[in-house]
């Protein structure tokens, strides 16, 4: 019987200790990448339904199928090594989402597009920081394995921006 309970007890403190070996940067790095991706897709979302371009409309769905595929990935990682993701975008997300509500036409394009730009500029450095440097191999190899959809993500708002800048 003692043995049974001391079994237990350390299966109990192995599950415990499972997230304990992820380091403070990995783990900021799958809280980042959750919240990010959830905006992404609530975004494009919003761009699919409000946006006056094709282009934008069509730059939303691209998110939100990308996007929500990476979720996915990071949900699955998250649960293979004990990593606690947010459920929620962040209050900065948060109030870009309500700004942005409030925009119509050609307006919203401008602003989503804007905020794509800076958004996915700051994605790929954090994603490329992650590859290059993380320490919890899974999340190491999907910053790796995500970071080409993000550059072309990048590439594809520069392009988007640019040929809506060109019409004005």
């Amino acid at each position: 019987m003692k043995s049974i309970k001391l079994t237990l007890i350390i299966a109990g403190s192995a599950f415990l200790l499972a997230g304990a070996d992820i380091s403070k940067s990995d783990q900021t790095f799958a809280m980042k990448a959750a919240q990010g991706g959830m905006a992404e897709v609530q975004l494009g979302q919003l761009a699919v339904n409000k946006a006056s371009s094709q282009k934008v409309k069509d730059f939303g769905q691209k998110m939100v199928k990308d996007h929500s595929q990476a979720n996915d990935q990071l949900k699955s990682i998250a649960a293979k090594d004990n990593i606690s993701l947010p459920s929620d975008v962040s209050a900065k997300d948060k109030a870009l989402m309500d700004r942005l509500s409030g925009l119509s036409g050609s307006a919203f394009d401008r602003a989503y597009m804007n905020a794509m730009l800076k958004d996915h500029q700051m994605d790929v450095a954090d994603f490329q920081k992650e590859a290059d440097s993380g320490t919890n191999p899974d999340l190491k190899n999907f910053a790796s394995t995500t970071l080409p959809t993000l550059k072309e993500h990048l590439s594809l708002a520069q392009d988007t921006s640019g040929s809506m800048q060109a019409s004005k």
